[in-house]
């Protein structure tokens, strides 16, 4: 569209003057922000209407992608550059003498994801609007995010993520859509006019569910969607009875209870009040969906459910809104008075699943005491589907109790959430092709041999619009000026710049955009972090959440590794080489924890030794989240994807960097695998045991870390220092667990379950490949550039229109 920029300049100054009763002169960039983001969103509620309309009065069908989290970072830059007004704003603020960095700097991360799982939602729904699908995301609105990460003496510190200090411009609150959820009570039978038997919930708690919808702008066409999150809150909350008694405390206990549902994402659950408030959650966020999309089609269609799989398609996205699935039989058994059979035919033709993970412990189960005691209708439900299924088991595999056993959806005391989700969807999917395969032949192979129609693979992409044309805006151009625009929504177009790959004049302009975005990236970490980097070194780049499997470790490992063998040999010298870290560790997750003070150790040496000044330096970047990465991945230019193969099932950032000409050091793992086949393997550099490597281990149970040890004494001296005091004292006690776990187990398992020492030789020589390929900056910018070139594959757009080809089925609407 084209904007009134003087329309829009007094629709700033009124917005100014109503809402903080200031002149332009006075406004802070706080104010500004506010005032530019309220003027913008005037203009996409006009679209957004006009999509609603569009999709109400065709009565189409509808995907509504239910998940925990949503990371979406930053909204105005992204809407400016979708809604096609970017340079427009730009130039006003420039009038009225405002730097737009520093206004969109204003603006905080929104607080509603932490990692891959909630950035691809957010790519999705960037995607579905703007290939015009009818899509929906819902969540909650967590108050305070995950938390707010602080390093204090190398110690990850966390604190409030208070994200809605200020007023959310992007919001539109729905009170008028608000809806109940209930916990507890007692279950009372009761018969229906037609003499079925039905439920109701007695001496319940009562919650009142708020939607916030946030509009899903889709780049360059009128569709914008909807993002409804959920505010948990308690009607009768405040007792004034009892605050007039002076019990004050008491007084609004109910209230604030209600409300810690959505506080918090992910609060710590160690224990069973933290397991209880995280069910409560799920439950609270999956209900209240659940009732507006059962409103909504009773209002369109009328009472005819046998209809409803034909206009909601519901993705469960991981295993957190799986209780949906028992829900939605309690609203059409006991709100709709449908019966059973009838009721779970049309579960089980509306539900798909995604699965996001092999690893058993994030396969959620749920102790039945905890899930009985906060949701005993419900339960009821889940004990009926799983008796229906058991019976089933027993047909198909009569004389196999193992079997059954293992597939009973409620065994061992507690409720398989990933178990449930196969028996009622109609989909389940993996993220990536390896991932895919081992759901099918490993993880869920019992599963996959009774429903084999059920599994398919849907590797995962990242939306170009924000991870480059928004983040990298010189490679953007750069892009466009060699082969036209059209890849801002056909990411295969970008093939067009292999062309490019042997010419010297492009290769160089290449390498300097880098540079440019090297020197960028130095420049925000010293004015806010005063952290000093030279944009002359390599960038070595691992910046995802922290976990173990991740294999941060390693790579500490093996700077530490790198540390020692510039001090003792004279003669070993490497490119000047920068290790950037960035990572939250699950509040309650110890040694995660100890990794990040380990990193933070071992920086605090580095960094402070003149020995390895100008060759080695070590960064961890506090509090990463979107608009931290949108800086660090155009920077980039080596991309650490070093997890234990078979361990993750897809990766993101692999992509981002990769679209950001930054090369893959990696393992043959997740959606590394594909990436290696579109890149080709000459331009990344990969090392490690492979899966079948690991399984064939693990089947022979021949593993013993203690032998990389004695063949490589390097690496016995490196791993010593975890608890010889090298990094000072009351060090030794600090690392003895992450050495523990590495040599002779912790926590009941075996040592180095995640084969990093078994790899670490691997590791090393594929950073000496990675160190002699950069000494060659023509080559480096060929391999980078090809990298570019052939990322179209890693598109969320590609990603969107396989679901919807293989288990949405959703037609495009375009809004006039």
């Amino acid at each position: 569209m084209k904007l009134d920029k003087v329309a829009f300049k007094e629709s700033i100054k009124t917005r100014l003057k109503r809402n903080y009763g200031k002149h332009l002169e006075e406004a802070t960039p706080h104010d500004i922000y506010d005032a530019v983001s309220s003027a913008v969103m005037e203009h996409v509620q006009n679209n957004w209407m006009a999509t609603r309309k569009e999709y109400e009065d065709g009565k189409i069908r509808q995907v509504y992608y239910l998940s925990a989290e949503f990371l979406m970072g930053r909204a105005l830059s992204n809407n400016l550059i979708n809604f096609g007004i970017m340079h427009d704003v730009r130039e006003v603020l420039d009038e009225l003498d405002f730097d737009y960095r520093t206004i969109e700097e204003q603006e905080p991360d929104a607080g509603l994801g932490n990692g891959g799982l909630g950035r691809l939602a957010a790519c999705f729904l960037d995607s579905l609007a703007t290939l015009d699908y009818p899509g929906h995301g819902y969540g909650i609105r967590y108050q305070y995010g995950m938390f707010e990460q602080h390093i204090e003496n190398g110690f990850q510190v966390e604190y409030p993520d208070n994200w809605l200090k200020h007023r959310d411009p992007w919001e539109v609150k729905r009170s008028d859509l608000a809806v109940k959820v209930l916990f507890g009570g007692n279950p009372v039978a009761e018969r229906d006019p037609g003499g079925h038997v039905r439920f109701r919930l007695q001496g319940a708690e009562e919650i009142t569910a708020t939607p916030y919808d946030t509009p899903i702008v889709g780049y360059g066409t009128k569709t914008v969607n909807r993002l409804r999150l959920w505010e948990a809150s308690s009607e009768n909350g405040f007792d004034l009875q009892l605050f007039n008694d002076m019990h004050y405390n008491r007084a609004v206990e109910r209230q604030n209870n209600a409300e810690n549902i959505s506080r918090v994402l992910y609060p710590n659950d160690s224990g069973p009040s933290g397991k209880a408030l995280r069910l409560k959650q799920q439950y609270f966020f999956s209900s209240a969906s659940l009732q507006d999309i059962v409103i909504k089609f009773k209002r369109d269609h009328g009472g005819n459910f046998a209809e409803f799989p034909r206009y909601n398609v519901i993705q469960l996205n991981d295993t957190h809104p799986v209780v949906a699935i028992p829900e939605l039989m309690r609203l059409l058994i006991d709100e709709n008075s449908l019966g059973w059979d009838e009721a779970w035919d049309i579960v089980t033709r509306t539900f798909a699943y995604t699965n996001h993970t092999i690893l058993s412990e994030a396969l959620e189960k749920w102790p039945i005491e905890i899930f009985q005691g906060l949701l005993p209708r419900v339960y009821q439900i889940v004990e009926e589907i799983n008796r229906r299924f058991m019976d089933t088991l027993r047909e198909q595999f009569p004389n196999d109790w193992q079997r059954q056993n293992r597939m009973a959806i409620i065994g061992d005391g507690k409720i398989h959430m990933a178990w449930l989700a196969i028996v009622g969807c109609f989909s389940v999917n993996g993220v990536a092709a390896l991932h895919t395969e081992l759901l099918k032949t490993v993880e869920l192979a019992d599963w996959h041999e009774l429903f084999p129609h059920k599994f398919n693979n849907k590797t995962n992409g990242v939306t170009q619009r924000r991870w480059l044309l928004s983040a990298n805006p010189r490679l953007a151009d750069f892009i466009t000026s060699k082969i036209g625009h059209g890849w801002e929504k056909d990411l295969s177009l970008l093939k067009g710049l292999e062309k490019f790959a042997e010419d010297p004049a492009v290769l160089d302009k290449f390498m300097d955009i880098k540079h440019e975005n090297k020197i960028a990236l130095a420049k925000y970490l010293k004015d806010t972090q005063n952290i000093f980097i030279d944009p002359d070194s390599i960038f070595d780049v691992q910046i995802k959440r922290l976990h173990e499997y991740k294999r941060q470790l390693l790579n500490v490992l093996h700077i530490m590794y790198l540390y020692n063998r510039i001090i003792e040999d004279p003669s070993f010298s490497i490119h000047p080489h920068t290790f950037i870290f960035g990572a939250k560790a699950a509040s309650g997750y110890r040694r995660a924890k100890t990794i990040i003070k380990l990193i933070n150790t071992v920086a605090d040496r580095v960094n402070n030794d003149h020995r390895v000044r100008g060759l080695l330096r070590v960064v961890f970047v506090e509090n990463y989240r979107v608009s931290l990465a949108e800086k660090i991945f155009p920077a980039a230019d080596v991309s650490e994807q070093i997890s234990t193969a078979g361990l993750e099932a897809s990766g993101t950032g692999n992509m981002k960097f990769m679209l950001n000409g930054a090369l893959t050091l990696g393992t043959m793992d997740g959606a590394n695998i594909e990436i290696v086949e579109e890149a080709g393997r000459e331009n990344t550099f990969i090392f490690g045991l492979t899966t079948a490597e690991i399984q064939k281990i693990e089947m022979e149970h021949r593993y013993n870390p203690r032998e990389y040890l004695l063949e490589n004494t390097r690496l016995a001296a490196t791993l010593n220092q975890l608890i010889d005091g090298t990094f000072g004292s009351g060090t030794e006690a600090l690392f003895r667990e992450l050495y523990d776990s590495l040599i002779y187990g912790v926590d009941g398992q075996r040592p180095d379950v995640f084969y990093v020492l078994a790899d670490f030789d691997s590791y090393v020589k594929a950073h000496e490949s990675l160190q002699l390929a950069y000494r060659d900056r023509r080559l480096w910018a060929k391999k980078a550039l090809l990298n570019v070139a052939r990322s179209g594959k890693f598109s969320s757009d590609r990603t969107i229109e396989d679901y919807v080809r293989d288990i949405w089925k959703l037609e495009r609407i375009v809004v006039d």
